[in-house]
């Protein structure tokens, strides 16, 4: 039976998880670490980095690399003008009122979903050697304040990295879900999502 991943898209890290034996499983990546940094790069060589190996070139290369792209996913450009003054990278709007995130080494404009989809493929390729069987299928979680555009450009996002997402959770809910895997009883629990880029 195939694996359905659990995906936590982070601001700031992101993190796998599978079920495994009826108890959900963080997935360590391919460096050995239970999480990954939500962090994109292209080097002088125009190679493509993700991970903490984008985030250790960072400081000589920050015009090249991304992070905290998930505050612009699903956004207008004008909803984000004081967020794109807090990266080293450059973001412009294209005819759509749309973000387009610019990479001078590659002479070329992503969107947010496209600089996300390169994280999820990372998490998906890393979960994939772990379990040894393909991946096609994640859930995975956003911010409880995400807007209906916020959720569906993080779907598309799976889509460009080639999975399907079956569900977009809160992630204060997924956190809940947790919780509660195991309890036989019913009772009421308050979540802090205490996250890198967003608080719920």
């Amino acid at each position: 039976m195939n694996k359905i991943l659990g995906i936590d898209l982070g601001t700031t890290n992101s993190v796998i998880a599978v079920m495994e034996g009826g108890t959900p499983t963080v997935i360590p990546n391919s460096e050995g670490l239970r999480t990954t940094p939500s962090i994109v790069a292209y080097t002088k060589k125009e190679e493509l980095l993700v991970g903490q190996i984008a985030k250790r070139q960072s400081v000589i290369n920050p015009e090249n690399t991304f992070f905290s792209i998930k505050r612009f996913i699903g956004s207008k450009f004008n909803e984000v003008k004081q967020e794109s003054t807090q990266v080293s990278y450059k973001i412009k709007e294209d005819s759509k009122a749309n973000i387009k995130v610019i990479c001078p080494i590659l002479n070329k404009e992503f969107s947010p979903e496209e600089i996300s989809a390169q994280v999820l493929r990372k998490l998906i390729n890393d979960a994939t050697n772990y379990l040894g069987q393909e991946v096609t299928q994640a859930v995975i979680t956003v911010p409880a304040y995400f807007n209906d555009s916020q959720r569906q450009a993080t779907m598309d996002a799976g889509k460009i990295a080639g999975i399907e997402v079956l569900r977009i959770i809160n992630e204060p809910t997924a956190a809940s879900l947790a919780y509660g895997l195991d309890k036989k009883q019913n009772e009421t629990i308050l979540v802090f999502d205490l996250g890198g880029g967003t608080f719920d």
